[in-house]
Order: structure tokens, then sequence, then C-alpha cells
């Protein structure tokens, strides 16, 4: 076999005398003739002044130039959109979130594939450009490595630790009089101290961790703070790995396989980690075209006892977690546990057993438990189904210990109708809130819920209530909260059937979620049913909304 040829791309587009204008416009703004006689690296950058998850990445993207540089490459970096869940979040604005996920996808691709990139480097920060990278590389299947931006410092307030949870949570605490207008402006003005993805095992650190669980990340690299003096070394190091991929001809499916990404699942459930990674993952493995089932989450976290005490549910957050041995102590948790595919190749060249091997865990860290020590025997989330979600719906486990809630259910249709009802007070002990057409499809966008539930627990409901959605929860989410409902109301789901005081019953042991009406009732109902028209169903909300599958199959647009 001959060796890979690391230009195997881009010579279509340098070499040979009739590639004489392509040369003479990448001259005209730098490259020399040695830059062009070495493989093109893409550069693919999140950078954006909107946020602080993806506010650094600009500098970051000098150093991963020069560690290419270094190794022997040319970079050529490009820039991609990024949407601010958080910032976003509770407005018409957050209907954007998931449908940038597909922009940061396509337009990854469409630049590597127009200028022939020999091999690609993404960097990413924020919820969705972290699974919009990883989808990219799967569908380009070049030479390839994601690198993270890593978290922001936790903030610090009455002498303790915060993140923007404890904001999301003050507004409703506020709301029911429990804090004062001057304390909750101190709070914001704390809680979010400078560049970084958000500090707990929200979605970002979630799928940082999951991809480097994957192994498209280097090993290692996730959790370094993303202000951390060590980061812009990871950057350059990663700018040199990514040389060395290339030279060795890995391409991204050789990582992401079936066996990688039940390792990348293991490791959201026994790090109590975000219900969005259900979706993020079902739709990295439809890239690669590697058959993935929702119910498949359920078996793995399952099996996989919840070790982590990380926020939201437990008490400490990334920067704790990089303290005490990072990523690479949780794969060595995995394999001890047996939960890990320990032969499956990572982009370092190690496999992540190897990994395992090699991790170092700091002496009385209290972050990562011992196997004799769980959380809990299971994971973090579980996935039902039943005459309200016949393709299955996400339920988040972690942070709370209930398991049953039957009650009356309070029907919204859109997030706005509810989060009013919250703040009023109207809603009380054993309801059920139902938003719905807030799906992929009926949102358009499929919006996050976490203003809405952390205005509950603010108020001091979060252990009496439960609440239901065709939409998502934030990573950020705690609480009895079932999410991603399919079908969804706007594609005649059952969910659309429900009305208020209508009896719901949530059981997790059983598997199940249900409304106590009989099947034709529900047929009734929901062909009687018209969902109200979204006032943003316009430009490219309208295009997603025609294009986007079921959360049960991870809404992509790719059919």
């Amino acid at each position: 076999m001959s060796p890979f040829d690391p230009k195997h791309k881009s010579r279509a587009l340098t070499d040979g005398p009739q590639r004489a204008a392509a040369r003479a416009y990448l001259k005209g703004i730098g490259y020399g003739d040695d830059d062009l006689a070495k493989p093109i690296i893409g550069v693919a950058n999140t950078w954006i002044e909107t946020m602080p998850c993806n506010f650094h990445r600009r500098v970051r993207a000098t150093h991963v130039k020069d560690g290419i540089r270094a190794a022997g490459g040319t970079p050529m970096e490009l820039n991609t959109i990024a949407i601010s869940d958080g910032i976003t979040m509770g407005t018409s604005g957050m209907k954007t979130s998931l449908v940038s996920r597909e922009v940061i996808a396509d337009s990854i691709e469409l630049v590597a594939r127009g200028h022939l990139f020999d091999g690609v480097i993404a960097l990413s920060g924020c919820d969705k450009t972290i699974p919009g990278t990883v989808m990219a590389l799967a569908r380009l299947d070049l030479p390839s490595v994601m690198l993270y931006g890593g978290s922001i410092r936790p903030g610090r307030y009455e002498d303790r630790d915060v993140t923007i949870m404890d904001v999301f949570e003050a507004v409703g605490a506020h709301a029911a009089g429990k804090m004062s207008d001057e304390q909750l402006h101190e709070l914001e003005g704390v809680a979010s101290p400078g560049a970084g993805a958000c500090g707990g095992q929200f979605t970002a650190n979630t799928m940082a961790m999951a991809f480097e669980v994957l192994g498209i990340s280097p090993a290692g690299s996730a959790m370094v703070p993303a202000e951390h003096k060590a980061k812009h070394e990871v950057a350059f190091e990663a700018g040199q790995l990514i040389v060395d991929v290339l030279k060795r001809g890995v391409t991204a499916r050789q990582i992401i396989t079936k066996h990688s990404l039940e390792n990348a699942i293991a490791a959201v459930a026994t790090s109590g980690g975000s219900t969005n990674a259900v979706l993020h993952l079902l739709a990295v493995a439809k890239e690669a075209d590697i058959e993935l089932s929702i119910d498949e989450f359920d078996a793995i976290s399952t099996a996989t006892p919840l070790l982590c005490d990380l926020k939201p549910g437990g008490r400490y957050n990334a920067v704790d977690l990089y303290a005490a041995g990072g990523v690479p102590l949780v794969i060595q948790r995995l394999r001890d546990m047996g939960r890990l595919h320990e032969d499956a190749i990572t982009v370092t060249g190690q496999t992540v057993g190897e990994i395992a091997d090699g991790a170092r865990e700091t002496e009385g860290q209290p972050v990562v438990r011992p196997l004799s020590d769980p959380i809990k025997p299971t994971g973090g989330i579980a996935i039902l189904r039943g005459n309200l979600a016949p393709e299955g719906c996400v339920v988040k486990l972690a942070g709370h210990e209930r398991r049953y809630h039957q009650g009356p259910a309070r029907v919204f249709d859109g997030e706005e109708a509810a989060m009013a009802v919250v703040l009023a007070g109207g809603i009380v002990a054993g309801d059920v809130v139902v938003i719905r057409n807030e799906g992929p499809a009926g949102g358009p966008g499929m919006r996050e819920m976490l203003a809405v539930t952390a205005a509950l627990n603010g108020a001091g409901l979060g252990e009496h209530v439960a609440l239901l959605t065709d939409g998502r929860f934030s990573g950020a989410t705690h609480g009895f909260m079932g999410g991603h409902v399919a079908p969804e109301a706007a594609r005649g789901g059952p969910i659309a059937a429900v009305r208020d005081g209508d009896v719901v019953t949530i059981d997790v042991d059983a598997k199940r979620i249900d409304v106590a009406l009989a099947e034709d009732e529900i047929a009734a109902r929901v062909a009687a049913y018209e969902a109200p028209v979204s006032v943003d169903a316009t430009g490219v909300l309208r295009k997603y909304a025609l294009l986007v599958s079921s959360a049960s199959e991870g809404a992509v647009t790719t059919g």
C-alpha cells in the first residue's frame, strides 16, 4: 500500500500550470510557493463577539495556526456563525439556536469541499458549535480534529461559587419575592466573569467531554479552562496534531464509530450530562452513516452508574473537574466499570483504553466518585415511551431523586404563555406543565425551556411539579422534566391532545409517559387540533421547519 498523500485534496487546487490563476489569487494575500507546496489545513473557527463562549477563539486560532506551520502544514482560517443559547433564552431568538447547528455544519462542509482542504481542525466553544463542527467533520471524512475552547471560571457571590444557572434561578426567586432587585443585580454582575462556556456540566461541557471520550478531540484538552495559562499550549499542540493526523491518513469516520459513540454516551450518563447530548449524538451518527437509536441511550444509561458530582445536579463545575483529573479520569472510571470499548482509536494515535491507563487522579478529589460510592446506580438520562410519546422522550434523572409523578396537566402553546403563568404564581404543587408547539418544526427551532424550569426552581416548586415539552431543555436544567416529546404537536403528536386537567403520569421505572385518555379520544382530539401559526416561521426558520426530522432522529436536515 502506498503512503497517504498529505496533499490528497489540495494538489488539484494548487499544482500544475493550469492552476496558475488560483496560485496568483493566493499569492496576492500572502501565501508563497513554499506555503502552497504544503498540505492545506482548514481552521474552522467559531469566533464571535455575541457571547463569552466563543469570544476568545480568535486568539486561540493564532496558536493553532502556529502549531500547523511548525508541523509542516499551511493553515487557512475560515469563520462560521454561533448563537448563544443563554443570551437568547426565553426570547424568539432562541428559535435560531438549534438551526445554527445545521448552518455551522453546512458552512464548514462547503468551504472545506470548495477549497479542497486536506484536513480540518474545528474550533468550537458554545452549545451548538460543538456538535455542529463534528457533524461537518463526519460528513467530510477528512483527517480531522475538534478543539473545544474551554469553560469559564466560576463567579463568586456571597462567598460561594456561582454559574449562570444561579442567575436563571434567581429570576424565579426574584419573582417569588425571595430576592431583592439589588441582590439580583449584584449576582448578574459576577456570575459570568470572563471568556469561556458555561461552567457546569451543561450542554457545552457535556458535548466537549463526549467528543474527547469519542476520540475526535485531543486527550486531556476539553476541561482545560478557557483562560487558563495552559490553553495556548493546548491550541498549539492541537495545530501540530492535525498535521500528524493528516500524515497518518486517519479520517473522521475512522474515529467516529459505533463503539466510540457508545463510549461517548456512557460518558454523558456517568457525568449527569445534558439531555441535548441525545439530540447531538444522534445527529453525528446520522452524518457518519452509523445506525444509532434513541433507545440505546436508555440501555447504556441504565447500565452506567452516575459518578460525577457536577452542576446542575451536583456541587462542582468544569474547573473542578480539570483539577481532579479531567476527562481522562472519567474515561478511566468507565474502563474500570466495564463500560468502555477500550480499542476505539483517537486522534492522538492512542486507543481510548491507553488514555485510561495514563489518567492521573488528584488525591482526595471529590468530583468523580469511586465505583464503590456512586451518586446513583444508573446514569443521568432515561428514554420513556407511552401514549404521549410513541417515538420517545428524554427525561433527566441527575440532580433529583424522583422517578414517578402523576398530576393534572397545565397546557400552554408556547414558552411565553407558560412563563407568564409561572412568574404570576399560577402553577401549584402537583401540576404537570405541558409546553407544546416548541418542537423542531413547530417552534420552529426547538427552543430550550431553561427560563421556565429555572423560574419553577427559583419559586421553590422544582421538587413538586413536572414539565413536559416537545421542545428542549438546557443542560443547566434540573428537576423532573421530559423533553424531545415525539412526534411533536405540529406534526400530529399526541401531546396535541392534552387539555388542562387531564391526568399525566411519568413513570421512569416503567419507562412510560402517558395521559389518562382512551386511544380513540386522543385520535379525535389530535384530528381536531390546529397548531398555532408561528410568526417566526419565515426565512431560514421556515426552510428549517420544512426539512427537519423528528427529535427522535436527531432533528437533522440532511435526510
